[in-house]
């Protein structure tokens, strides 16, 4: 059995206090994919590690590229349009 941990660093990387930060090379992800995503500006990465809700996000993003067999800027579309969904019917 494969066992997975995740590093959470905190200090001084936002300015938002609630914010936990996990290493990118605890997400199990090729770390071009995530270099590929925080250019494209989907995820911020910062020395390394990524926020919580933006592994979040990743996760569903390559759940979409894997199940739609969209590429990746296709998959982002679709991910915001979700997102947005889901934010309008918080509303």
């Amino acid at each position: 059995m494969r066992r997975f941990y995740i590093e959470v660093y905190r200090p001084y990387l936002s300015p938002y206090a609630g914010d936990i930060w996990i290493n990118v090379n605890s997400l199990d992800v090729h770390p071009d994919i995530i270099e590929s995503l925080a250019e494209l500006g989907i995820v911020e990465v910062r020395r390394g590690y990524i926020p919580a809700s933006h592994a979040v996000r990743v996760k569903k993003l390559l759940r979409l590229r894997r199940s739609l067999g969209v590429n990746l800027p296709g998959a982002t579309v679709i991910l915001d349009l979700l997102e947005r969904m889901e934010m309008l019917e918080e509303e």
